[in-house]
């Protein structure tokens, strides 16, 4: 069976010589008669693993020495309980609301303190980031904490907001390594792999290592204190160690297609490839304001939802997958995460024109 072209928001696509490379590997790592899911993470070998991606990782974003990588289970949602529990010293935080995310995000800070919403884009369905220059920031916030590519509703900070001195924390799920990034910047950035560089079951955090204390809220369980986790260098318990393996190959194959600043402009290129179809249209249209777009994920509609149906199944017959929208907006969503190829954009920009001719 010939590969199709996946355009689903996570899982999602992975790069191919990766996975070719994981095949050949499967049943014998590099000569140990054995695969990397059957192998002891306390061994010599996995420890190679783990420490090589971390290595690469740091070299892909230039991560500073007093930054801690941690590999962590629970994905980005279990985040949204352990940032408020490690850093939630005054029981304030704010945080702007952008979309589905941001809002569990904040909903769940609920739990352990005060949660300003201090700026939301929610009036026009999370369609623009909004104007972050001049916030009402909580002079006593332990934290400000944003969602900074939104999968669902496709829009991206292109500016970091104006936290007035107060540690920055990021979601940085859909957009992790689709560009380069200042890591100095932020007091914790983190995201969910399964969308721009594994299979799913991880989250990586990059915290600032004073950040990482004993200091947490009363009842935090053990597996939830960054230090734990940053003490036994993400090894306290068994870690997802296939993911981890995979991860560290998709480091590799950055780095070999030249690092993030070859990535953004390949991305920019791929995003421009469909934004200009879709500006063109008269039968789709993007449902983001222009300087909020995306690069990763790509939303769009006919404003016909019997339209949109009939779209979704046609392009899946085409070899065209996952491009149905998320439940709380539906419409489409095409994701043209890193491994996504230009033929990919191309192939579904072909696919749009012909389904236009045929139905506008």
């Amino acid at each position: 069976m010939s590969r199709v072209y996946n355009f689903s928001a996570g899982p999602a696509v992975l790069p191919e010589e990766v996975l070719r490379e994981a095949q050949e590997e499967m049943l014998d790592y590099r000569g140990c008669g054995m695969s990397v899911m059957e192998m002891s993470h306390r061994s010599k070998m996995f420890d190679d693993i783990l420490n090589e991606a971390e290595a690469d990782l740091r070299e892909l974003l230039n991560i500073p020495d007093d930054y801690k990588v941690l590999f962590l289970q629970g994905g980005a949602s279990l985040q949204f309980a352990q940032i408020p529990m490690n850093l939630m010293k005054n029981r304030v935080a704010d945080y702007i609301v952008t979309g589905q995310w941001a809002k569990k995000a904040w909903q769940e800070a609920q739990k352990f303190g005060t949660a300003n919403k201090i700026a939301s884009s929610e009036d026009k369905t999370y369609s623009y980031i909004p104007d972050c220059s001049d916030l009402p920031i909580s002079p006593d916030a332990d934290y400000v904490y944003i969602c900074e590519n939104n999968t669902i509703y496709g829009t991206k900070y292109k500016t970091l907001p104006d936290t007035k001195g107060k540690l920055l924390v990021s979601d940085v799920s859909s957009c992790f390594l689709s560009e380069p990034m200042d890591v100095t910047k932020y007091g914790i950035v983190y995201g969910g792999v399964q969308k721009n560089i594994g299979p799913a079951g991880m989250v990586i955090s990059i915290i600032r290592e004073d950040l990482i204390t004993d200091d947490v809220l009363p009842g935090t369980p053990t597996m939830m204190k960054f230090k734990t986790q940053a003490d036994a260098g993400s090894l306290y318990n068994t870690p997802n160690c296939w993911c981890i393996y995979i991860c560290g190959k998709v480091f590799k194959w950055l780095k070999k297609m030249g690092g993030l600043s070859a990535m953004k402009e390949r991305n920019e290129k791929k995003a421009k490839v469909l934004y200009d179809f879709l500006d063109s249209s008269r039968l789709f249209r993007g449902t983001v304001e222009k300087e909020s777009r995306s690069l990763m994920n790509v939303p769009f509609v006919t404003g016909d939802k019997d339209m949109d149906a009939k779209f979704v199944k046609e392009a899946q017959a085409a070899g065209l997958e996952n491009l149905k929208g998320h439940r709380t907006v539906g419409g489409m969503r095409a994701s043209i995460y890193n491994a996504m190829p230009m033929e990919g954009v191309e192939a579904l920009v072909a696919f749009m024109k012909k389904f236009e001719e045929e139905n506008a």
